[in-house]
């Protein structure tokens, strides 16, 4: 069942299922699948029209969502009619830790944790170059996001924004300033900020916690500071906050397998895993005519890679 509720049946306390994120993020509808045994899976979901067609699909917001369990006793399978939704296909992202939403999900890209509970032995370099900025006068903080002042906040979306055009992200990461007010405003967010000797921010980084884990959410370098690479001092202290709060810390992966982030962030991890993701084709038969002549790849749903 398909319910046009901006995922109100999915609200949790957890950041990504919660009520800033879901407002971020645009949430239109909570898909709601009752299994056998009287459990009930609350899935937040956007719904969006597939452009040139009468059809539309549903995606997860961004992050790592994966949807509210309640009283389901077992994982459920994907062999389920879909065809009540009205969606040609399901995207969805779940959570990094804790049950999958359905069975067999899609393993995706390594992503990085410090676990307090584990040694951590962060690379050499890293830890040089935090000593060196700290000799400069770089200063580290960590403050709950409602309580950081307004300054501070223009710091960190002037670095991100930067970063953003750096890294010449795709438009979806130039999130609004009514997104970032969404996010400042929740009571599980933290804004780890390094300044510079002369105070400017050089650095900073947004952490929320859900399910269990402190996430690095958002981040960014000022371009003037980036040869100094704070943003290790950034990551050094989002670690103490995982340490104060004993929560793990998910540091996420790289844009591909491998690259430059990814081994960026395993310099200062001591676990790690996948995420995962789901894949529902609900019409067949219409997902097929729209994926007609596309070439195949990881992308989903595949009529949509072209405008990725």
């Amino acid at each position: 069942m398909l319910v046009p509720d901006a995922g109100a049946s999915a609200l949790s306390e957890e950041y990504f299922r919660s009520a800033h994120h879901l407002r971020a993020e645009r949430v239109t509808h909570t898909l709601v699948l009752r299994g056998h045994a009287g459990g009930v899976l609350h899935l937040p979901l956007i719904v969006r029209p597939i452009e040139g067609t009468p059809y539309r699909d549903g995606i997860s917001p961004y992050g790592f969502p994966g949807g509210s369990l309640d009283g389901l006793c077992e994982v459920p399978k994907l062999d389920v009619d879909w065809r009540s939704t009205e969606l040609v296909s399901i995207f969805v992202r779940d959570r990094v830790q804790g049950p999958p939403c359905f069975a067999e999900p899609t393993a995706r890209n390594e992503v990085f944790f410090v676990d307090p509970k584990l040694p951590l032995d962060i690379k050499e370099m890293h830890r040089r170059h935090q000593r060196r900025n700290d000799r400069l006068g770089f200063v580290s903080t960590v403050r709950p996001a409602r309580e950081v002042s307004w300054e501070e906040r223009q710091g960190f979306l002037e670095v991100y924004r930067q970063t953003m055009v750096r890294d010449r992200a795709c438009v979806r990461y130039f999130f609004s300033n009514e997104y970032f007010e969404e996010v400042f405003a929740s009571p599980v967010v933290w804004l780890a900020t390094t300044r510079a000797p002369d105070g400017q921010v050089a650095s900073s980084a947004l952490v929320v916690r859900s399910d269990g884990l402190l996430h690095y959410y958002l981040g960014g370098t000022a371009d003037a500071h980036l040869a100094r690479s704070p943003a290790k001092n950034v990551f050094g202290a989002m670690i103490d906050l995982s340490r104060d709060l004993g929560l793990p810390l998910h540091l996420g992966g790289g844009l591909q397998h491998g690259d430059g982030l990814a081994d960026f962030k395993r310099g200062f991890a001591n676990a790690s895993a996948r995420v995962h993701t789901h894949e529902i084709v609900c019409e067949p038969g219409v997902y097929a005519r729209l994926t007609e002549g596309q070439p195949s790849g990881s992308f989903f749903p595949a009529y949509r890679a072209s405008r990725h």
